[in-house]
């Protein structure tokens, strides 16, 4: 069965690869048995593609706060002259010794804050509690259980911002493979919406034209990753320019297998394309902000 599967997997890949669209069409034409699943193909390469991804990249963001450009710990290492050079540029042009900037880092936890709308500001959880209960403000459900989270986030990025961040990037960078996955039906539907005039293509058609597009796009990210992996360890610049022509060739795929699957002219092919990837820019930044900011809030 193995040995099954891994035939049928080179053999689509091949015609994948080498032939823009043809897969779809012999799926929505019903001659499917010679040819990989093209759900099971995307499982595979989905997550052969991550595990690659996720092993050669590790995350490790720089968030630490900054005073004056330089670091606590950047600050800590100076001489006398350096630290009362930096001292001046943080306090408008007034020096500070030690002391007075630890005070000066405390304060400035103490004294952070959420501002809502219409000016109203919070410094901690018990004051907007207060603001609550003496009337001053009148929130639904929704919005005082976001104060109250922002207010706690806000707290707790008072103590250790870098650390809070870290966990919020760490888990936005590993939702990539839920992100993509969300995002395939999404396409497709899209795809029914530039194509409803053709009504001999069911939603079903454009999800597995969607399917093989992505598979192809894992696959070539794969060969990007192994590029420029070579291009850190040897220094070879001509890689560049071959990882900016598989960058180009994805646009020039994907119309292409539009122009051969749907089987429209060039004009209508090249509107049709610039508006899918109009609408996939707007998703992939909509599905990015939603991902962040529920991350953020569930840390």
């Amino acid at each position: 069965d193995v040995t099954h599967f891994d035939g049928k997997f080179f053999s689509t890949l091949k015609l994948l690869i080498t032939r823009p669209g043809f897969l779809s069409n012999e799926y929505k034409m019903g001659r499917r048995a010679s040819y990989l699943n093209p759900i099971r193909m995307y499982v595979f390469t989905s997550a052969i593609f991550f595990l690659v991804f996720f092993s050669v990249y590790h995350f490790d963001f720089d968030l630490k706060k900054k005073y004056g450009g330089k670091t606590y710990d950047e600050i800590a290492k100076m001489d006398s002259l350096t630290f009362r050079a930096q001292m001046m540029e943080i306090n408008d042009g007034k020096p500070m010794t030690w002391y007075q900037f630890n005070q000066y880092i405390d304060s400035s936890k103490k004294t952070s804050s959420i501002t809502w709308n219409r000016g109203e500001r919070y410094y901690s959880k018990e004051q907007y509690d207060s603001a609550l209960a003496s009337g001053k403000v009148k929130h639904s459900w929704l919005k005082r259980k976001v104060i109250y989270r922002l207010l706690e986030l806000n707290r707790r990025m008072s103590d250790d911002r870098n650390e809070v961040l870290q966990k919020v990037l760490e888990k936005f960078m590993h939702s990539f493979p839920q992100m993509f996955f969300i995002s395939l039906p999404l396409f497709a539907f899209f795809l029914k919406l530039i194509y409803r005039r053709q009504k001999d293509f069911y939603y079903v058609s454009h999800a597995i034209f969607s399917v093989h597009f992505y598979i192809f796009v894992f696959i070539l990210s794969l060969v990007v990753i192994g590029l420029l992996s070579l291009r850190s360890h040897y220094h070879l610049g001509f890689i560049d320019w071959i990882t900016g022509f598989l960058y180009i060739w994805i646009f020039v795929y994907q119309y292409k297998a539009m122009r051969n699957f749907y089987g429209q002219r060039r004009g209508k092919t090249i509107a049709k394309f610039i508006l899918l990837n109009i609408y996939f820019c707007f998703l992939t930044v909509l599905l990015f902000a939603i991902f962040f900011f529920f991350f953020l809030f569930k840390v």
